[in-house]
């Protein structure tokens, strides 16, 4: 059975020869070590390990944007004015827009060894700046869908894997306008205001995933964003207002076109599951154990595994962090759990990946310990 068969039958629910192994972000395909730039962590040679056996060894899952330049698409790239410095080695960005009299800035920044961009001043600080927000143009309506960088990776990597078509949800595109604390103060007490909010987002995106799916029929999709009304930021309720509401719809365009659904959700999702169902998912990640989540795998697989292919349920930090023969039991569990009695199927996956410039010797032992596992399962 090839990679990308392996993958394909667990997301329908087949049988398999062995439960999938996936390194999530790194996939072999996308870190170049020979990138010389200072922002690519990815150029330490203590990277190219694991690169090689992402690469060779695992069910590979590439992500891709399809409907927009990058990923995640900018919702003020068409009317801001970037200005970018380093200063001490790190790279800020500086974003302007001008609103009549008004002026909204944020700022944002990355160092050269840790490969994560930090929002470190957010656009919106008020319910002020909401209103100015809304009153501007709005995003995404210019820009063509093309699908040719997808199709390319699709046959760079053959039956090694599967390419995912990458998209957030429009609560995801509007909580990363604030800071988590006044979000979550707006969302909770300014629920019209923000409900406009999620519209304007809502109308572009699904107009673009009707474009993509029309494009690229029957691909696995990844939706991301819904932790962002997962609890303890907001009750259960409003994560039927703001994702079932609008999520929904997505996930109708993508099944109409032969399509999978997978909602990628963090942390607690116990009081959230029966939405996520509901909305027609077909499968979700990463599926955090306590006390990073609130749901054992065991939990999700026996009350909803007949209906969602379960991607987990192995935290970054223990790949990090603890010593072989401990993570090999957790491995172990893992695969029990996500293959118990009847089921779509299980892929095991971490929950992120190591974000340093050196990958520590204990982290690559136990993404080796991932794969020799699931190798000798059948």
């Amino acid at each position: 059975m090839t990679r990308r068969e392996r993958l394909l039958n667990t997301l329908r629910g087949h049988i398999v020869d062995r439960p999938p192994v996936c390194f999530y972000e790194i996939n072999g395909y996308d870190e170049n070590p020979n990138d010389t730039d200072p922002f690519n962590i990815f150029s330490h040679p203590s990277w190219k390990p694991l690169i090689d056996l992402a690469r060779e060894r695992t069910d590979r899952i590439v992500m891709r944007g399809v409907a927009f330049k990058e990923i995640a698409p900018d919702p003020i790239g068409h009317i801001a004015t970037d200005t970018t410095i380093i200063r001490n080695g790190s790279r800020f960005v500086r974003r302007t827009v001008n609103a009549g009299k008004r002026q909204l800035t944020m700022e944002t920044r990355q160092d050269p060894d840790i490969n994560t961009i930090w929002t470190t001043e957010p656009l919106l600080k008020n319910v002020d700046d909401l209103d100015i927000f809304l009153g501007l143009p709005v995003f995404g309506a210019g820009e063509n869908v093309d699908s040719a960088a997808f199709l390319k990776v699709e046959s760079d990597i053959g039956d090694t894997g599967l390419t995912m078509i990458d998209t957030p949800d429009p609560l995801c595109l509007a909580a990363l306008l604030f800071d988590m604390s006044n979000y979550t103060m707006i969302a909770l007490t300014e629920q019209a205001r923000f409900h406009q909010l999620l519209e304007r987002f809502s109308e572009v995106l699904i107009s673009k995933t009707r474009e993509v799916a029309e494009l690229l029929p029957g691909r696995l999709w990844r939706i991301y964003g819904p932790e962002f009304a997962s609890p303890p930021y907001l009750p259960p309720y409003l994560f039927h207002e703001y994702v079932f509401r609008y999520v929904k719809p997505m996930i109708d365009i993508i099944h109409q076109s032969g399509g999978f659904a997978r909602i990628h959700c963090h942390g607690n999702i116990r009081d959230i599951l029966g939405d996520i169902m509901t909305m027609g998912a077909d499968a979700i990640d990463p599926i955090e154990p306590p006390p990073q989540g609130d749901v054992e795998l065991r939990y999700v697989r026996e009350k909803y595994g007949d209906r969602l292919t379960l991607f987990g349920n192995i935290e970054c930090a223990d790949i990090e962090n603890l010593p072989t023969p401990e993570f090999e039991r957790k491995i172990r569990q893992a695969i029990i759990e996500g293959t118990a009695g009847k089921g779509r199927g299980f892929v095991l996956m971490p929950s992120a990946s190591p974000y340093g410039r050196i990958l520590g010797d204990q982290a690559l032992k136990n993404y080796r310990a991932m794969v020799s596992i699931v190798e000798s399962y059948g």
